[in-house]
């Protein structure tokens, strides 16, 4: 019950608390040893938004004998602390049947509000990134619709261009939703193979040379001999490829990929020599829509995000700190080993 990320409240038949877990007595101030055989409404003094006593409100032992559960409401502590409560009446036997327990779920509501407003952030993220590609596309289809023989070869060619390239930018956008969907519901899928990661970096800096950039400004240090890892290679190519742009896009200077080495795994750095990322700051550099200062140099502030959730979902961990040059360095270490596959 002590593992449990919800506060939990069991009590017996005649409403007299049994146990009392951590999440609970963190959002109540009320422990375990506080509250044990103690009527539950004497301990946890719960009342709704007009200053109902939930416990008498609830009536867990009258009513209809099918009933089995509360649905989540929101009550408030004599703190003036929220909680969202939900209850669950055990009955023996099980239809209609006497009550014997009630299990007590409660969860901090600012914690809530904090996802709510999250998803809002994400809906006006959303609708402002797509706003300005979508009107581009837009306003070029139907001007050269409408005007197609006025224009030479190479003005269409241009606004084609243009095009093409917002449309890209709509589908990166709808592929990071995606990700962050599938972090946040616990629904990525880890599809792992050997994968040989100072290849995989070659190929992400070939890749960025290829689209302009100076060759010189990149640079990868492998030290020692790295172990075999097992990976998901088309993931692991999204990790480095947005931690790579990061720097590039944020930072000064060479862009460096250092590989080494672990206790457990293969350590992999990514750093640059620009401003770095105050120490106060670390901590919110891997939230949803964090930005920083560099507002004005788009993007949508998904990409650590998705970087942390993916390196987690292999196993591994991720942190930032301040390089050995001064600028930001994004450290993640992978583990080793072959996967269970049974």
């Amino acid at each position: 019950m002590d593992d449990l990320p919800d506060g939990l409240v069991i009590t017996d038949r005649d409403g007299h608390v049994l146990t009392v877990n951590r999440a609970a007595a963190r959002l109540t101030g009320v422990t375990r040893e506080q509250a044990a055989g103690r009527h539950v409404r004497d301990v946890f003094s719960l009342r709704d938004q007009d200053g109902r006593d939930w416990w008498k409100w609830l009536d867990p032992y009258g009513g209809l004998s099918t009933r089995t559960r509360q649905p989540e409401l929101p009550l408030r502590t004599p703190a003036g602390h929220e909680l969202l409560v939900t209850a669950r009446l055990v009955r023996r036997p099980e239809r209609g049947g006497e009550v014997v327990r009630v299990v007590i779920g409660m969860r901090d509501a600012g914690a809530r509000a904090r996802l709510e407003r999250s998803r809002a952030d994400l809906v006006s993220t959303v609708a402002h990134e797509l706003r300005s590609p979508l009107t581009s596309v837009k306003g070029f289809t139907a001007t050269l619709l409408a005007k197609w023989t006025r224009f030479t070869d190479d003005q269409k060619l241009v606004m084609l261009e243009t095009v093409n390239a917002d449309a890209d930018r709509v589908t990166r956008l709808i592929t990071e939703l995606l990700d962050v969907s599938r972090i946040e519901s616990g629904r990525l899928e880890i599809h792992r193979q050997v994968v040989d990661l100072p290849a995989r970096a070659r190929k992400i800096i070939a890749g960025r040379v290829a689209a302009g950039e100076p060759e010189e400004r990149f640079r990868l240090e492998v030290r020692g001999e790295l172990p075999e890892t097992w990976l998901d290679q088309d993931k692991i190519d999204q990790v480095l490829s947005n931690l790579l742009e990061n720097a590039v896009r944020h930072g000064r200077g060479t862009v460096t990929i250092a590989m080494e080495p672990s206790e457990w795994g293969v350590t992999v750095s990514v750093r640059d020599q620009g401003e770095g990322i105050p120490p106060e700051l670390a901590t919110r550099v891997f939230r949803q829509f964090w930005r920083g200062n560099a507002r004005r140099r788009g993007g949508t502030g998904l990409g650590l995000f998705i970087v942390k959730g993916l390196v987690e979902a292999h196993g591994g961990t991720i942190s930032v700190q301040r390089g050995p040059e001064g600028g930001a360095e994004f450290r993640f270490t992978v583990p080793t080993g072959t996967p269970d596959f049974a």
